[in-house]
């Protein structure tokens, strides 16, 4: 077995056992999706008379996604290194590559699992969610979400040494962008500065993207634009997560 798929593996057992982290996993962007989904059900954005529905669950599973990619990744980093579990890791061939591509696999595997039973709670008639027939475009713009908030969330776990501090400097990224990016609130009812300075966060790349492919917002022009920006942010938070990373919290 390689390197990659052993860590993939025991990744995997390790994230399943833990079964407080998988049920809030996929609770958590459930319980927003419900709670806004029953307070506006029926209701219409006045600005541009689509219902909220259409802009709360693409906004609400892209977060979702977003938030377990960077916080899977961060704590299971800042643990392994402050329990010497990457020093031990590093005397062995086993490249940078496979520790993070595992981590990738699994963050990928996760987030498709969340997005389909986040769609089919959204299809329930009490919250009336309607998806269209371009939806498979959305798996593209999903997997490059992932991507890019991973490897956000390999930066947070580089710099943080404690439980407490992933979740501080994770949160303080992923809830102002929640409701600067369109995930709670939709944008088109937003001041217009506020809408322009949402392109220079992800989460409104992944929320576009979602919602272009899940409720026909959009053409291929808008998912395509959504998947160049998911594009640039991956390479670029990438980088900085390779030439940042520390093997030990010793050196």
């Amino acid at each position: 077995m390689s390197a990659h798929a052993a860590l993939a593996e025991a990744g995997y057992r390790a994230y399943t056992r833990d079964k407080t982290t998988l049920f809030f996993t996929f609770a958590f962007p459930l319980l927003f999706l419900i709670v806004f989904g029953l307070i506006f059900n029926g209701q219409t954005v006045e600005e541009s008379g689509r219902p909220y529905i259409s802009y709360i669950a693409p906004g609400v599973l892209s977060w979702g996604v977003a938030n377990a990619a960077v916080f899977g990744v961060a704590f299971v980093l800042m643990q392994w290194r402050r329990d010497d579990i990457l020093r031990l890791i590093r005397m062995t061939p086993t490249p940078l590559g496979a520790v993070l591509g595992s981590r990738y696999v699994l963050a990928l595997g996760i987030g498709l699992v969340q997005a389909v039973v986040f769609v089919a709670v959204a299809l329930l008639p009490a919250l009336g969610l309607t998806v269209e027939s371009g939806w498979p475009l959305g798996l593209p713009v999903l997997i490059l979400g992932i991507t890019a908030f991973l490897a956000l969330g390999a930066i947070v776990g580089s710099f943080t040494t404690t439980p407490e501090a992933v979740a501080a400097v994770a949160n303080c990224l992923m809830v102002p962008m929640a409701f600067l990016s369109g995930s709670f609130y939709p944008l088109d009812a937003m001041p217009s500065w506020m809408a322009t300075l949402s392109w220079v966060l992800p989460l409104r790349h992944l929320n576009d993207g979602l919602s272009a492919a899940l409720t026909d917002s959009g053409d291929s022009g808008d998912i395509a634009l959504a998947c160049g920006g998911l594009v640039a942010f991956a390479l670029v938070f990438g980088a900085i997560a390779f030439r940042t990373f520390r093997w030990s919290d010793r050196t």
